[in-house]
């Protein structure tokens, strides 16, 4: 015998249909008891055409209005009409989903979205106790095995485990939102750990602070494979987890972003020099490899190493260049003297220990297999690498961080578009802090920009080729908003900034926007799961991941009254912000010494 879903009793009804319009439904309450047991977020089934079918919906409003009514029928002794108190309760609830007992040939069915309008007068239930617990394992059983994402459990009934569809997840973009202290990382260490129990998962999580290096730790329970952007003291002798990102993986607008002053007036000549130089001597690369296929149909753009001390002289001999004249005597060229700055600016960068993962790589970056074997340790999850990866980006200056994210969620896209169709492993780009480097386009920079452009890109295309983002931020109101519009699922913790909240309800349908009065009152670890990903926006209480990031907030009062600061930590921590790298320099003082300049 097949279980019955609703099996409603006279004390569940709450009422009847008052009025509808496209999207919700006022309810006349009648059961004044039960509506003391209504708050916002409970589920009501409203009977739908046949005894078969409910409507279901979300409350969004309770109210309860008193009066006082005449009874006109009525006199007292002298002559006058009395009153008497009256309570009009009214529930208005969102329509989100039709459940069907019978659907053809299949029994107890759920859907999104109200397949008609409930008629007036039609019975209304309150979906509780053990019928609230059957329809939320109902939603839950909905998915095949393989394809679910267990998030938590239900608030409204915490013994209903909350799964969302893990393949509508990625494929449409999530975003994941939320204040300070509310979850967040928990939750994207909880996706991750979810993830991990799959054969072959394939998520990058480019990590700002370095919170979730605990997830790398194998001894200590992690499972990622953790990777750290070159800082100041990995230049001399690099450990295996150290990644470089060489100047001749930037494309033209990523470098010129971060040399050209467009105020300059010989911009345009210093841009054109630049373009013509790096074109020909990653064309003369290729041609002492022998690589002539590639020859034939590179571009400037095209990912091909080059040195970057022939730029410089390259660049130095337009600057000082004489030419013969028309009289016969030597006059300055075309480029003479339009090209210091911009000269000094590279030196500059090259020079600076900051930017050594880009200017000062080893020298086995040139070499031109370098590139595949790096795609190869980032995306596969064989010989050795595991399907996780965590980026820690910590020690890049923030003023080149957006275009480095940027050059490196490029690569990464590049390459799986390039990909042939049938050999293409999803891959999912978890950008932690996304308000630093994917600003709102009222706020850009030229860096900036670059690091929007391709994210706007994957965002807009990436479901095509496999690519999928997930954005996690705690000011929503800082992110760009083509970037969260594209997004289809979110999970959104307790948001307390009012701006940051009216971000979140113009991205939610117009029928879910009332939810959002609710976000600054969840506790920590709830969130609205709603999207594409579930079948019935739901208030969840996020399970705890068993290993957690390195986020949890001090606890001030508790610490002053027992924590002595340590003058010696206070001292070295001195001695690192000089040395600009926790690396201890082997040897004595690493900060002696000129910086070295690679390939001369």
């Amino acid at each position: 015998m097949i279980e019955e879903i609703l099996a409603f009793e006279e004390k569940d009804k709450v009422g009847r249909v008052a009025s509808v319009d496209t999207s919700r439904v006022y309810i006349d309450v009648e059961n004044h008891t039960l509506l003391t047991r209504v708050s916002v977020a409970n589920l009501v089934a409203v009977q739908g055409a046949t005894s078969q079918e409910f409507l279901i919906g979300i409350t969004q409003r309770v109210t309860r209005e008193l009066a006082e009514e005449a009874i006109i029928r009525e006199e007292d002794v002298d002559g006058n009409i009395p009153v008497e108190e009256t309570q009009k309760d009214t529930i208005m609830a969102v329509l989100v989903g039709t459940f069907r007992r019978v659907d053809g040939d299949k029994r107890n069915v759920f859907k999104r979205g109200a397949d008609s309008f409930p008629q007036i007068d039609r019975t209304c239930y309150l979906i509780e106790g053990a019928n609230l617990q059957r329809l939320m394992n109902l939603l839950s059983a909905e998915l095949p095995e393989k394809e679910r994402l267990q998030l938590g459990r239900y608030v409204a009934d915490q013994s209903a485990i909350a799964v969302a569809d893990g393949n509508r997840f990625f494929q449409r973009h999530a975003s994941i939102l939320g204040s300070t202290g509310s979850g967040k990382s928990w939750a994207v260490a909880l996706m991750l750990e979810r993830a991990n129990a799959l054969s072959h998962p394939n998520l990058i999580v480019l990590d700002m602070h370095g919170e979730y290096k605990p997830l790398t730790e194998i001894s200590k329970g992690g499972f990622a494979q953790g990777f750290r952007v070159a800082g100041s003291g990995d230049l001399e002798n690099p450990a295996d987890n150290v990644l470089f990102l060489p100047y001749w993986l930037l494309n033209r607008e990523e470098m010129l972003a971060m040399l050209l002053d467009r105020s300059d007036q010989n911009a345009p000549n210093q841009a054109a020099r630049f373009t013509t130089h790096v074109r020909q001597l990653k064309e003369e690369t290729l041609k002492k490899l022998k690589k002539e296929d590639v020859a034939a149909t590179f571009t400037v753009d095209s990912p091909v190493s080059y040195k970057i001390q022939d730029l410089i002289r390259l660049l130095d001999a337009d600057n000082t260049e004489m030419v013969e004249g028309s009289s016969g005597k030597p006059k300055q060229g075309d480029w003479y003297g339009k090209l210091p700055r911009f000269i000094a600016r590279l030196q500059a960068k090259i020079e600076d220990r900051r930017y050594g993962f880009l200017f000062q790589p080893p020298e086995k970056t040139m070499e031109y297999d370098w590139l595949a074997k790096q795609a190869v340790r980032l995306m596969g999850s064989e010989n050795g690498n595991r399907g996780i990866k965590i980026i820690d980006f910590s020690e890049v200056p923030s003023d080149v961080l957006p275009v480095i994210v940027g050059v490196f969620a490029r690569l990464l896209y590049d390459i799986q578009f390039w990909l042939e169709e049938n050999k293409r492993t999803p891959l999912a780009l978890i950008c932690d802090e996304g308000h630093l480097y994917l600003p709102v386009k009222e706020d850009i920079n030229v860096i900036q920009q670059r690091a929007v452009e391709v994210f706007e890109r994957i965002a807009k295309e990436g479901r095509k080729y496999g690519v999928s983002i997930v954005v996690v931020s705690q000011r929503p109101s800082d992110v760009s908003r083509t970037i969260l519009s594209q997004c289809n699922n979110f999970l959104v913790l307790r948001l307390t900034n009012d701006v940051d909240q009216g971000v979140v309800k113009r991205l939610m349908p117009d029928s879910m926007a009332g939810l959002t009065d609710m976000l600054p009152l969840l506790d920590v670890g709830e969130a609205f799961l709603l999207g594409d990903a579930v079948l019935l926006p739901t208030r969840i209480k996020l399970d705890q991941p068993k290993v957690k990031p390195a986020s949890a907030t001090r606890n001030f009062w508790t610490d002053w009254g027992s924590m002595v600061p340590d003058a010696e930590a206070i001292a070295e921590a001195v001695e690192v912000l000089r040395r600009q790298t926790r690396v201890r320099a082997k040897g004595g003082d690493q900060s002696k010494g000129k910086p070295k300049v690679p390939h001369k």
